[in-house]
Protein backbone atom coordinates (compact mmCIF):
# COMPACT_ATOMS: atom_id res chain seq x y z
CA UNK A 1 0.00 0.00 0.00
CA UNK A 2 1.23 3.45 -0.94
CA UNK A 3 0.97 6.78 0.85
CA UNK A 4 -0.26 9.88 -0.94
CA UNK A 5 2.39 12.15 -2.50
CA UNK A 6 1.83 15.41 -0.60
CA UNK A 7 0.18 15.99 2.78
CA UNK A 8 -0.90 19.07 4.70
CA UNK A 9 -1.70 19.54 8.41
CA UNK A 10 -5.37 18.99 9.24
CA UNK A 11 -5.10 21.14 12.33
CA UNK A 12 -6.51 18.33 14.44
CA UNK A 13 -4.05 16.37 16.57
CA UNK A 14 -5.74 12.95 16.42
CA UNK A 15 -6.37 13.24 12.67
CA UNK A 16 -2.85 14.30 11.74
CA UNK A 17 -1.89 15.17 8.17
CA UNK A 18 -4.30 14.77 5.26
CA UNK A 19 -3.78 14.66 1.46
CA UNK A 20 -2.97 18.10 0.10
CA UNK A 21 -5.83 18.23 -2.42
CA UNK A 22 -8.58 17.06 -0.02
CA UNK A 23 -11.05 19.54 1.46
CA UNK A 24 -11.82 19.74 5.15
CA UNK A 25 -15.20 20.74 6.61
CA UNK A 26 -17.32 20.25 9.68
CA UNK A 27 -20.39 18.11 9.16
CA UNK A 28 -22.69 21.02 10.00
CA UNK A 29 -21.11 23.09 7.19
CA UNK A 30 -22.81 21.15 4.39
CA UNK A 31 -26.01 19.68 5.78
CA UNK A 32 -28.72 19.60 8.42
CA UNK A 33 -29.75 17.31 11.26
CA UNK A 34 -33.03 15.85 12.41
CA UNK A 35 -33.79 13.67 15.44
CA UNK A 36 -36.24 10.86 14.79
CA UNK A 37 -39.85 10.46 15.85
CA UNK A 38 -40.88 9.00 19.22
CA UNK A 39 -44.14 7.04 19.35
CA UNK A 40 -46.04 4.88 21.81
CA UNK A 41 -46.17 1.12 21.31
CA UNK A 42 -49.77 1.36 20.07
CA UNK A 43 -48.46 2.93 16.83
CA UNK A 44 -46.26 -0.04 15.92
CA UNK A 45 -46.89 -3.29 14.10
CA UNK A 46 -48.79 -1.77 11.16
CA UNK A 47 -48.46 1.12 8.74
CA UNK A 48 -45.29 2.22 6.93
CA UNK A 49 -41.60 1.18 7.04
CA UNK A 50 -39.82 2.29 10.21
CA UNK A 51 -36.01 2.60 10.46
CA UNK A 52 -35.11 1.42 13.96
CA UNK A 53 -32.03 1.88 16.13
CA UNK A 54 -31.16 -1.72 15.22
CA UNK A 55 -31.27 -0.99 11.49
CA UNK A 56 -28.73 1.79 11.95
CA UNK A 57 -26.55 -0.17 14.36
CA UNK A 58 -26.49 -3.23 12.05
CA UNK A 59 -26.23 -1.20 8.82
CA UNK A 60 -29.48 -2.62 7.41
CA UNK A 61 -31.26 0.48 6.08
CA UNK A 62 -32.92 -1.01 3.00
CA UNK A 63 -36.54 -1.86 2.24
CA UNK A 64 -35.85 -5.61 2.22
CA UNK A 65 -34.18 -5.54 5.66
CA UNK A 66 -36.51 -3.26 7.58
CA UNK A 67 -38.83 -5.46 9.63
CA UNK A 68 -40.67 -2.81 11.67
CA UNK A 69 -43.79 -0.86 10.72
CA UNK A 70 -45.17 2.28 12.34
CA UNK A 71 -48.36 4.22 11.75
CA UNK A 72 -47.42 7.68 10.41
CA UNK A 73 -49.14 10.60 8.68
CA UNK A 74 -48.04 12.65 5.66
CA UNK A 75 -46.50 15.38 7.80
CA UNK A 76 -44.38 12.86 9.72
CA UNK A 77 -43.34 11.09 6.53
CA UNK A 78 -42.08 14.42 5.20
CA UNK A 79 -40.26 15.56 8.36
CA UNK A 80 -38.74 12.16 9.18
CA UNK A 81 -38.21 10.93 5.61
CA UNK A 82 -35.52 8.44 4.61
CA UNK A 83 -33.79 9.41 1.36
CA UNK A 84 -30.88 8.15 -0.68
CA UNK A 85 -27.62 9.51 0.75
CA UNK A 86 -29.02 10.26 4.22
CA UNK A 87 -26.65 9.26 7.02
CA UNK A 88 -28.15 7.97 10.26
CA UNK A 89 -26.33 7.90 13.60
CA UNK A 90 -27.25 6.05 16.78
CA UNK A 91 -28.09 8.77 19.30
CA UNK A 92 -28.45 7.22 22.74
CA UNK A 93 -27.48 4.08 24.65
CA UNK A 94 -26.31 2.83 28.03
CA UNK A 95 -22.76 2.56 26.73
CA UNK A 96 -20.64 5.03 24.77
CA UNK A 97 -19.44 2.24 22.47
CA UNK A 98 -22.89 2.10 20.85
CA UNK A 99 -23.17 5.84 20.20
CA UNK A 100 -22.41 7.43 16.83
CA UNK A 101 -22.63 4.18 14.86
CA UNK A 102 -23.42 5.29 11.30
CA UNK A 103 -25.32 3.84 8.36
CA UNK A 104 -25.88 5.48 4.96
CA UNK A 105 -29.15 4.94 3.10
CA UNK A 106 -28.34 3.74 -0.42
CA UNK A 107 -31.86 4.06 -1.84
CA UNK A 108 -34.89 6.19 -0.88
CA UNK A 109 -37.51 4.31 1.15
CA UNK A 110 -40.90 5.82 0.36
CA UNK A 111 -43.23 6.71 3.27
CA UNK A 112 -40.60 5.57 5.80
CA UNK A 113 -39.86 7.33 9.09
CA UNK A 114 -37.08 6.74 11.61
CA UNK A 115 -36.61 6.21 15.35
CA UNK A 116 -36.22 8.91 17.99
CA UNK A 117 -33.07 7.09 19.17
CA UNK A 118 -31.43 8.09 15.87
CA UNK A 119 -30.16 11.32 14.26
CA UNK A 120 -30.40 11.87 10.50
CA UNK A 121 -27.84 13.94 8.61
CA UNK A 122 -28.90 15.19 5.18
CA UNK A 123 -26.48 16.96 2.83
CA UNK A 124 -27.15 20.25 1.10
CA UNK A 125 -26.18 19.09 -2.35
CA UNK A 126 -23.89 16.14 -3.05
CA UNK A 127 -20.62 16.83 -1.29
CA UNK A 128 -20.11 13.16 -0.46
CA UNK A 129 -21.25 10.27 -2.63
CA UNK A 130 -23.45 7.73 -0.85
CA UNK A 131 -20.85 5.04 -1.57
CA UNK A 132 -17.95 7.01 -0.03
CA UNK A 133 -20.17 8.18 2.83
CA UNK A 134 -20.99 4.56 3.63
CA UNK A 135 -17.32 3.96 4.48
CA UNK A 136 -16.21 7.36 5.73
CA UNK A 137 -18.58 7.51 8.70
CA UNK A 138 -17.45 4.05 9.83
CA UNK A 139 -13.86 5.26 10.31
CA UNK A 140 -12.25 4.71 13.72
CA UNK A 141 -11.15 8.35 13.79
CA UNK A 142 -14.78 9.50 13.74
CA UNK A 143 -15.67 7.13 16.57
CA UNK A 144 -12.70 8.50 18.54
CA UNK A 145 -13.85 12.09 18.05
CA UNK A 146 -17.43 11.38 19.12
CA UNK A 147 -16.34 9.29 22.13
CA UNK A 148 -14.18 12.14 23.39
CA UNK A 149 -16.96 14.72 22.96
CA UNK A 150 -19.90 12.83 24.43
CA UNK A 151 -20.81 13.43 28.07
CA UNK A 152 -22.25 10.55 30.08
CA UNK A 153 -24.53 11.00 33.06
CA UNK A 154 -26.82 7.96 33.31
CA UNK A 155 -26.96 7.22 29.57
CA UNK A 156 -24.62 8.11 26.76
CA UNK A 157 -26.23 10.58 24.36
CA UNK A 158 -25.12 12.19 21.10
CA UNK A 159 -26.36 15.71 20.44
CA UNK A 160 -26.70 17.48 17.08
CA UNK A 161 -24.18 20.05 18.34
CA UNK A 162 -21.46 17.47 18.93
CA UNK A 163 -22.22 15.65 15.68
CA UNK A 164 -22.15 18.91 13.76
CA UNK A 165 -18.53 19.51 14.78
CA UNK A 166 -17.38 16.17 13.36
CA UNK A 167 -14.43 16.83 10.98
CA UNK A 168 -15.11 15.52 7.47
CA UNK A 169 -12.48 14.91 4.80
CA UNK A 170 -13.69 15.46 1.24
CA UNK A 171 -11.73 14.01 -1.71
CA UNK A 172 -12.70 14.82 -5.28
CA UNK A 173 -15.72 12.99 -6.75
CA UNK A 174 -13.39 10.83 -8.80
CA UNK A 175 -11.32 9.89 -5.74
CA UNK A 176 -14.46 9.15 -3.74
CA UNK A 177 -15.60 6.69 -6.41
CA UNK A 178 -12.17 5.06 -6.59
CA UNK A 179 -11.96 4.75 -2.80
CA UNK A 180 -15.46 3.24 -2.55
CA UNK A 181 -14.74 0.70 -5.30
CA UNK A 182 -11.41 -0.23 -3.72
CA UNK A 183 -13.00 -0.74 -0.30
CA UNK A 184 -15.91 -2.68 -1.80
CA UNK A 185 -13.45 -5.23 -3.16
CA UNK A 186 -11.23 -5.42 -0.08
CA UNK A 187 -14.04 -5.40 2.49
CA UNK A 188 -16.06 -8.03 0.62
CA UNK A 189 -13.01 -10.31 0.61
CA UNK A 190 -12.54 -9.83 4.36
CA UNK A 191 -16.26 -10.29 5.03
CA UNK A 192 -16.22 -13.57 3.10
CA UNK A 193 -13.39 -14.88 5.28
CA UNK A 194 -15.18 -13.71 8.42
CA UNK A 195 -18.41 -15.40 7.27
CA UNK A 196 -16.67 -18.72 6.61
CA UNK A 197 -14.94 -18.64 9.99
CA UNK A 198 -18.22 -17.73 11.71
CA UNK A 199 -19.92 -20.73 10.10
CA UNK A 200 -17.07 -22.93 11.28
CA UNK A 201 -17.34 -21.61 14.84
CA UNK A 202 -21.13 -22.14 14.83
CA UNK A 203 -20.63 -25.74 13.69
CA UNK A 204 -18.39 -26.45 16.68
CA UNK A 205 -20.81 -24.73 19.06
CA UNK A 206 -23.63 -26.96 17.82
CA UNK A 207 -21.34 -29.99 18.03
CA UNK A 208 -20.60 -29.08 21.65
CA UNK A 209 -24.32 -28.96 22.45
CA UNK A 210 -25.00 -32.28 20.74
CA UNK A 211 -22.25 -34.06 22.69
CA UNK A 212 -23.62 -32.76 26.00
CA UNK A 213 -27.19 -33.65 25.04
CA UNK A 214 -26.37 -37.19 23.93
CA UNK A 215 -24.14 -37.98 26.89
CA UNK A 216 -26.30 -36.72 29.76
CA UNK A 217 -29.46 -38.21 28.24
CA UNK A 218 -28.18 -41.69 27.30
CA UNK A 219 -24.76 -42.10 28.95
CA UNK A 220 -21.42 -43.28 27.58
CA UNK A 221 -22.36 -46.95 27.05
CA UNK A 222 -24.33 -47.04 23.81
CA UNK A 223 -25.13 -50.76 24.22
CA UNK A 224 -26.96 -50.43 27.54
CA UNK A 225 -30.61 -51.47 27.69
CA UNK A 226 -33.19 -48.70 27.99
CA UNK A 227 -36.43 -48.36 29.93
CA UNK A 228 -39.38 -46.01 29.90
CA UNK A 229 -38.70 -43.19 32.35
CA UNK A 230 -42.40 -42.83 33.12
CA UNK A 231 -42.30 -39.17 32.06
CA UNK A 232 -43.41 -38.43 28.48
CA UNK A 233 -41.06 -35.57 27.73
CA UNK A 234 -38.03 -37.47 29.06
CA UNK A 235 -38.70 -40.68 27.17
CA UNK A 236 -36.36 -43.64 27.52
CA UNK A 237 -33.31 -43.71 29.78
CA UNK A 238 -30.71 -46.40 30.61
CA UNK A 239 -32.36 -49.22 32.56
CA UNK A 240 -30.47 -48.63 35.83
CA UNK A 241 -30.84 -44.82 35.88
CA UNK A 242 -33.33 -42.96 38.07
CA UNK A 243 -35.44 -39.82 37.81
CA UNK A 244 -35.34 -37.62 40.94
CA UNK A 245 -36.58 -34.17 41.88
CA UNK A 246 -33.85 -31.53 42.05
CA UNK A 247 -34.72 -30.66 45.67
CA UNK A 248 -34.12 -34.25 46.79
CA UNK A 249 -30.36 -34.06 46.18
CA UNK A 250 -29.48 -30.38 45.77
CA UNK A 251 -29.75 -27.17 47.77
CA UNK A 252 -30.96 -24.12 45.83
CA UNK A 253 -30.93 -20.43 46.80
CA UNK A 254 -30.57 -17.00 45.15
CA UNK A 255 -27.93 -14.36 45.89
CA UNK A 256 -27.87 -10.72 46.92
CA UNK A 257 -28.05 -7.46 44.98
CA UNK A 258 -25.67 -4.52 45.54
CA UNK A 259 -26.98 -0.95 45.61
CA UNK A 260 -23.64 0.84 46.01
CA UNK A 261 -20.70 -0.86 44.29
CA UNK A 262 -18.33 1.72 45.74
CA UNK A 263 -18.63 0.03 49.13
CA UNK A 264 -17.16 -3.21 47.80
CA UNK A 265 -13.94 -2.32 46.00
CA UNK A 266 -11.39 -3.59 48.56
CA UNK A 267 -9.93 -6.86 47.35
CA UNK A 268 -8.13 -7.67 50.63
CA UNK A 269 -9.71 -10.45 52.75
CA UNK A 270 -12.67 -10.70 50.40
CA UNK A 271 -14.75 -13.09 48.33
CA UNK A 272 -15.37 -12.53 44.61
CA UNK A 273 -18.84 -11.38 43.58
CA UNK A 274 -20.45 -12.78 40.41
CA UNK A 275 -23.02 -10.85 38.38
CA UNK A 276 -24.99 -12.25 35.42
CA UNK A 277 -22.68 -10.45 32.99
CA UNK A 278 -19.71 -12.36 34.43
CA UNK A 279 -20.96 -15.68 33.03
CA UNK A 280 -19.84 -16.38 29.46
CA UNK A 281 -22.86 -17.13 27.29
CA UNK A 282 -21.12 -19.79 25.18
CA UNK A 283 -18.80 -21.61 27.59
CA UNK A 284 -20.22 -20.84 31.05
CA UNK A 285 -16.80 -19.68 32.24
CA UNK A 286 -16.88 -17.15 35.05
CA UNK A 287 -15.10 -13.81 35.23
CA UNK A 288 -14.08 -13.49 38.88
CA UNK A 289 -12.11 -10.25 38.84
CA UNK A 290 -14.88 -7.76 38.05
CA UNK A 291 -13.90 -5.14 40.65
CA UNK A 292 -16.54 -6.09 43.23
CA UNK A 293 -15.42 -7.94 46.38
CA UNK A 294 -17.42 -8.92 49.47
CA UNK A 295 -15.54 -8.79 52.81
CA UNK A 296 -15.08 -12.21 54.39
CA UNK A 297 -17.48 -12.56 57.29
CA UNK A 298 -20.13 -10.19 55.89
CA UNK A 299 -23.32 -11.97 56.97
CA UNK A 300 -25.51 -9.98 54.58
CA UNK A 301 -24.30 -11.97 51.59
CA UNK A 302 -24.97 -15.63 50.82
CA UNK A 303 -22.06 -17.75 49.60
CA UNK A 304 -22.09 -20.32 46.80
CA UNK A 305 -19.53 -22.95 47.71
CA UNK A 306 -16.81 -24.19 45.36
CA UNK A 307 -18.23 -26.44 42.59
CA UNK A 308 -21.67 -24.86 42.68
CA UNK A 309 -23.82 -24.28 39.60
CA UNK A 310 -24.94 -20.69 39.01
CA UNK A 311 -27.93 -20.27 36.71
CA UNK A 312 -29.66 -17.06 35.71
CA UNK A 313 -33.37 -16.99 36.64
CA UNK A 314 -34.43 -13.53 35.39
CA UNK A 315 -34.24 -11.37 32.29
CA UNK A 316 -33.13 -12.13 28.75
CA UNK A 317 -30.38 -14.48 30.00
CA UNK A 318 -32.74 -16.63 32.07
CA UNK A 319 -31.90 -20.30 31.60
CA UNK A 320 -29.18 -19.40 29.10
CA UNK A 321 -26.31 -18.26 31.28
CA UNK A 322 -25.11 -21.17 33.42
CA UNK A 323 -21.72 -21.26 35.17
CA UNK A 324 -19.73 -23.56 37.46
CA UNK A 325 -17.62 -22.10 40.27
CA UNK A 326 -14.04 -23.13 41.03
CA UNK A 327 -14.07 -21.24 44.36
CA UNK A 328 -16.46 -19.83 46.98
CA UNK A 329 -18.30 -16.77 45.63
CA UNK A 330 -21.03 -14.31 46.48
CA UNK A 331 -23.47 -13.62 43.67
CA UNK A 332 -26.29 -11.41 42.43
CA UNK A 333 -29.95 -12.06 43.27
CA UNK A 334 -30.81 -12.90 39.66
CA UNK A 335 -28.63 -15.99 39.90
CA UNK A 336 -29.50 -19.24 41.64
CA UNK A 337 -26.87 -21.43 43.29
CA UNK A 338 -27.33 -25.21 43.06
CA UNK A 339 -25.10 -27.47 45.15
CA UNK A 340 -25.47 -31.14 46.06
CA UNK A 341 -25.96 -32.33 49.63
CA UNK A 342 -26.24 -35.98 48.60
CA UNK A 343 -23.27 -38.35 48.47
CA UNK A 344 -24.80 -39.90 45.35
CA UNK A 345 -24.68 -36.67 43.30
CA UNK A 346 -21.89 -35.14 41.22
CA UNK A 347 -22.16 -31.36 40.86
CA UNK A 348 -20.34 -31.22 37.54
CA UNK A 349 -22.70 -33.82 36.07
CA UNK A 350 -25.67 -31.64 37.06
CA UNK A 351 -23.93 -28.63 35.50
CA UNK A 352 -23.94 -30.43 32.15
CA UNK A 353 -27.48 -31.70 32.72
CA UNK A 354 -28.72 -28.10 33.04
CA UNK A 355 -27.50 -27.54 29.46
CA UNK A 356 -29.49 -30.47 28.06
CA UNK A 357 -32.98 -30.47 26.49
CA UNK A 358 -34.25 -32.42 29.51
CA UNK A 359 -33.59 -29.41 31.75
CA UNK A 360 -34.34 -26.70 29.17
CA UNK A 361 -37.82 -28.07 28.41
CA UNK A 362 -38.77 -27.78 32.07
CA UNK A 363 -37.23 -24.33 32.49
CA UNK A 364 -38.64 -22.61 29.42
CA UNK A 365 -42.07 -24.23 29.85
CA UNK A 366 -42.61 -22.09 32.98
CA UNK A 367 -40.60 -19.00 31.97
CA UNK A 368 -42.81 -15.99 32.65
CA UNK A 369 -42.73 -13.80 29.52
CA UNK A 370 -40.00 -13.19 26.96
CA UNK A 371 -37.73 -11.42 29.46
CA UNK A 372 -39.42 -12.60 32.63
CA UNK A 373 -38.16 -15.23 35.01
CA UNK A 374 -38.63 -18.58 36.72
CA UNK A 375 -39.47 -18.89 40.40
CA UNK A 376 -37.00 -20.70 42.64
CA UNK A 377 -39.90 -22.53 44.26
CA UNK A 378 -40.73 -24.19 40.93
CA UNK A 379 -37.18 -25.14 39.91
CA UNK A 380 -36.85 -27.25 43.05
CA UNK A 381 -39.38 -29.65 41.60
CA UNK A 382 -37.62 -30.13 38.26
CA UNK A 383 -36.91 -33.73 37.30
CA UNK A 384 -33.28 -34.81 37.04
CA UNK A 385 -32.08 -37.96 35.31
CA UNK A 386 -29.52 -39.59 37.62
CA UNK A 387 -27.03 -42.29 36.62
CA UNK A 388 -24.98 -44.00 39.30
CA UNK A 389 -22.42 -41.77 41.02
CA UNK A 390 -19.63 -43.59 39.17
CA UNK A 391 -21.30 -42.87 35.81
CA UNK A 392 -22.00 -39.25 36.77
CA UNK A 393 -18.29 -38.77 37.47
CA UNK A 394 -17.28 -40.51 34.24
CA UNK A 395 -19.74 -38.42 32.21
CA UNK A 396 -18.52 -35.19 33.84
CA UNK A 397 -14.86 -36.05 33.16
CA UNK A 398 -15.63 -37.06 29.57
CA UNK A 399 -17.53 -33.84 28.89
CA UNK A 400 -14.84 -31.74 30.58
CA UNK A 401 -12.28 -33.11 28.14
CA UNK A 402 -14.55 -32.83 25.10
CA UNK A 403 -15.82 -29.32 25.78
CA UNK A 404 -12.34 -28.01 26.65
CA UNK A 405 -11.05 -29.23 23.30
CA UNK A 406 -13.98 -27.70 21.43
CA UNK A 407 -13.72 -24.42 23.38
CA UNK A 408 -10.05 -24.11 22.41
CA UNK A 409 -10.94 -24.58 18.75
CA UNK A 410 -13.76 -22.02 18.92
CA UNK A 411 -11.55 -19.57 20.82
CA UNK A 412 -8.88 -19.87 18.12
CA UNK A 413 -11.48 -19.26 15.40
CA UNK A 414 -12.88 -16.26 17.28
CA UNK A 415 -9.36 -14.83 17.58
CA UNK A 416 -8.98 -15.07 13.80
CA UNK A 417 -12.37 -13.39 13.32
CA UNK A 418 -11.45 -10.58 15.72
CA UNK A 419 -8.15 -10.04 13.86
CA UNK A 420 -9.94 -9.80 10.51
CA UNK A 421 -12.54 -7.39 11.90
CA UNK A 422 -9.82 -5.18 13.31
CA UNK A 423 -8.02 -5.29 9.95
CA UNK A 424 -11.29 -4.30 8.29
CA UNK A 425 -11.68 -1.28 10.61
CA UNK A 426 -8.07 -0.19 10.15
CA UNK A 427 -8.26 -0.53 6.38
CA UNK A 428 -11.42 1.59 6.12
CA UNK A 429 -10.02 4.25 8.45
CA UNK A 430 -6.66 4.53 6.71
CA UNK A 431 -8.17 4.73 3.23
CA UNK A 432 -10.92 7.28 3.93
CA UNK A 433 -8.54 9.53 5.88
CA UNK A 434 -5.92 9.45 3.13
CA UNK A 435 -3.28 7.47 5.02
CA UNK A 436 -3.26 4.98 2.17
CA UNK A 437 -3.31 6.00 -1.50
CA UNK A 438 -5.60 3.96 -3.74
CA UNK A 439 -6.00 6.39 -6.66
Amino acid sequence: MIKCDIYKPSGIDWLGDIPNDWEFKRLKDFGSFQNGVSKGKEYFGFGCPFVSYGNVYNNTISIDKIDKLANSNKEEQKLYSVREGDVFFTRTSETIDEIGIASTCQSTIETATFSGFVIRFRQNGKVLSKEFSNYFFKANSNRLFLSNEINIVTRASLSQGVLGNLPVLIPSKKEQATIANYLDTKVQALDKKISLLTQKANYYKEYRKSIINETVCKGLDKTVKLKDSGIDWIGQIPKHWEVKRLKDSFKLFTGNSISDKGLYEDRNNSIDYIATKDIDFETGKLKYDNGIYIPIGNKEFKIAKKHSILICLEGASAGKKIGFTDRDVCFVNKLCSIKSFSKNSNDKYLYYFTQSPLFEKQFFAILNGLIGGVALSLIKYFDVVKPTLKEQTEIATYLDNKTQTIDKIVNNINTQIATLKELRKTLINDVVTGKIKVC
